[in-house]
């Protein structure tokens, strides 16, 4: 089963505007580091978080790999960080011999640099606005003009789009 780890912006921004539920679009378990969680402190969005895994829709944890170092190189630190501790799965994936053609880790990361990275590693990659697309695309519930009025609203929460990532957001919607 493949494994969805979450950042902390997207579940911020998907938290602020009442909207975790969305992550259910992706197929496979949604893990929430612990490290994330904690970082998530702003209301809405922390209790919005809280649902989520008090509803058994995703799971929080700790990452716990061999791959910290690695990680921590990769990122250029000398400590673990978020994003170092966000890696760690996808370089644990990376060593797991899988006959599955599909990816067995994803991420929902807004970070430009970590998403190049892990999707070079092999991660499926998405963002905030990849979970709403996904959601208005998989879900026959989630209409494409509220899947709109979503994308606007997150960014009027401030998540800012720049013209050209909202034209494309609401395009592919």
């Amino acid at each position: 089963m493949t494994r969805i780890y979450v950042g902390p912006a997207p579940l911020t921004a998907l938290g602020t505007v009442g909207e975790t539920d969305l992550l259910g679009a992706f197929e496979g378990e949604i893990v929430v580091p612990e490290i994330v969680a904690e970082q998530v402190s702003t209301e809405p969005a922390k209790t919005n978080m809280e649902k989520l895994l008090a509803d058994g829709a995703a799971t929080r944890e700790a990452v716990d790999t061999e791959h910290e170092g690695q990680a921590t190189r990769i990122v250029g630190v000398a400590e673990p960080v978020i994003e170092s501790r966000l890696l760690e799965p996808v370089l644990a994936a990376m060593d797991e011999e899988s006959s599955a053609d599909e990816p067995t880790i994803g991420l929902v990361v807004d970070d430009r640099r970590l998403r190049t990275v892990a999707e070079g590693l092999g991660a499926t990659v998405t963002g905030t606005f990849g979970t709403v697309v996904r959601a208005a695309s998989e879900d026959k519930y989630l209409k494409t003009t509220q899947a709109k009025r979503i994308v606007r609203r997150i960014d009027s929460h401030g998540l800012h789009l720049t013209g050209e990532l909202r034209a494309q957001a609401i395009g592919d919607l």
